[in-house]
């Protein structure tokens, strides 16, 4: 059996590269930008929805250009939807079954 010493060293030697290339890339726990941002980006959540204060007291909040029509078009989709998927035909093997099985019985009963 080798001894534990080549594995030891190769260990140490592997530890000592991958911190070497972390902080030469900048990747460990600094406190300067990283890559993975860009300026303008918050670092965390200010507490407002989709980071709008509010308006001041008294004033209504102003809509959007894309707002109204994003709305308006939701809405009638939301209409067309629930009533074409309200008529639309039963086409169901257990309805088509039913409708020949009460042929079949008035077929029985008028001979």
């Amino acid at each position: 059996m080798p001894s534990p010493t080549p594995f030891a060293t190769a260990a140490q030697t592997l530890r000592h590269r991958l911190t070497t290339a972390l902080r030469t890339r900048g990747g460990g726990g600094h406190d300067g930008p990283s890559r993975w941002t860009s300026p303008g980006h918050q670092e965390r959540p200010n507490g407002y929805l989709f980071n709008r204060p509010p308006p001041p007291p008294g004033q209504s909040r102003k809509w959007e250009d894309w707002e109204l029509p994003c709305y308006v078009t939701s809405f009638l989709t939301i209409v067309i939807l629930g009533v074409g998927l309200n008529a639309k035909p039963d086409l169901t093997i257990e309805t088509w079954a039913h409708q020949k099985a009460l042929e079949r019985l008035e077929a029985q009963k008028s001979e």
